[in-house]
């Protein structure tokens, strides 16, 4: 008797537990296909885009950033000031663009499981963001300097104090990089899996000395640049000149700013929830929860490299005639010769600092 009541019973829970169990295998089918689903849509759209990124600014920003170089080592004597401080962005520049084919297409985050790799990766791209934010800071209190002082005897304007100031700059960005590497290895010694890029602690330097602080001069210098035109605006000889020497750079500080400004908001979202909740302080939260964002803000930046070649081309009236010239003694193509023979300026008239600010 007992066992034919406890049968029944028995066969209801047998039942239940069969039924919720298929109910849950549907459940975790359904979410398995739906995350499923979202993970391809996420990977076509990133591959999209990276394929865009690589067609159309990888070359420009590639071949140049080389064309910049080149062009300007070949007319090493009347490269001026300015001259010498976008040869040293290009540089920088270039060694985001190299790395940034690698960067492009990680959609799957798989180059990051090799931590000597992610690391190796990172350092590449805090030693340009560094040099480069630290070249355009430097550039925006040159030209305050320039339109301040007396510009043809200022003892800061000289080519030997530009050499010196871009080999500092140089240290001070792989000094910026190197260091807290150097401390944070020996606080994660014996880690495999540990990458150098998911410290928050560097995250945190990046967003400061490497964007906040960095535009914060730039804010002020070009505020105390504009005071300064504005004053000298009667004088109709000088203002020509130094509106086209200003407007390249504005242009170059603006296109930086646009293209980083994403990704530090990106990363200071991140930090910020960290310090909200420390159960969230993982580097790749964000990026997980918002895949294409990260990925769309990782190629702005990039992008940023690609386009400053265009912009010192386009708005550099001397590297326009470096460039013409440099044509006419190099290429053997007559249809090419032509058509810059109509767009280019047919020589290099002879610059003083008075018309490079």
């Amino acid at each position: 008797m007992s066992m034919e009541v406890q049968t029944p019973f028995l066969v209801q829970i047998y039942d239940n537990s069969t039924e919720w169990l298929n109910m849950s295998s549907g459940y975790n089918a359904t979410s398995s296909l739906s995350e499923s689903t979202d993970a391809n849509e996420f990977y076509i759209v990133s591959l999209f885009l990276s394929c865009l990124y690589t067609i159309f600014l990888f070359p420009i920003g590639f071949i140049g950033n080389i064309l910049i170089l080149v062009v300007n080592f070949n007319h090493r004597d009347k490269m001026t000031i300015p001259d010498l401080y976008f040869v040293n962005l290009a540089v920088a520049d270039l060694i985001l663009v190299a790395d940034s084919l690698i960067e492009v297409f990680n959609l799957n985050e798989k180059y990051y499981d090799i931590a000597i790799l992610c690391t190796f990766m990172s350092l590449f791209l805090q030693v340009n963001m560094y040099s480069s934010i630290f070249f355009l800071t430097w550039m925006s209190f040159d030209r305050y300097v320039a339109l301040a002082s007396s510009m043809s005897s200022s003892p800061l304007r000289t080519m030997q104090h530009a050499k010196l100031s871009c080999g500092l700059i140089w240290m001070a960005s792989i000094l910026a990089t190197l260091l807290p590497f150097t401390i944070v290895q020996t606080q994660h010694t014996g880690e495999v899996h540990f990458c150098f890029a998911n410290v928050i602690e560097i995250q945190w330097l990046e967003v400061t000395i490497g964007f906040v602080v960095p535009f914060s001069v730039i804010g002020l210098c070009y505020s105390l640049i504009v005071r300064i035109l504005m004053r000298a605006q009667k004088h109709r000889g000088l203002w020509p000149r130094r509106q086209k020497a200003l407007r390249m750079i504005v242009v170059v500080v603006l296109v930086f700013f646009i293209c980083w400004l994403p990704e530090n908001v990106f990363i200071s979202i991140q930090l910020l929830r960290g310090t909200a909740d420390p159960a969230r302080r993982s580097a790749a939260t964000l990026w997980h929860d918002y895949p294409l964002t990260g990925h769309v803000v990782n190629l702005a930046a990039f992008s940023n490299s690609c386009l400053n070649p265009i912009i010192y081309s386009f708005l550099g009236e001397t590297f326009r005639d470096k460039l013409r010239l440099f044509i006419k003694q190099k290429a053997s193509w007559t249809v090419l010769y032509r058509l810059c023979h109509h767009t280019l300026d047919l020589r290099i008239p002879e610059r003083s600092e008075v018309s490079e600010v």
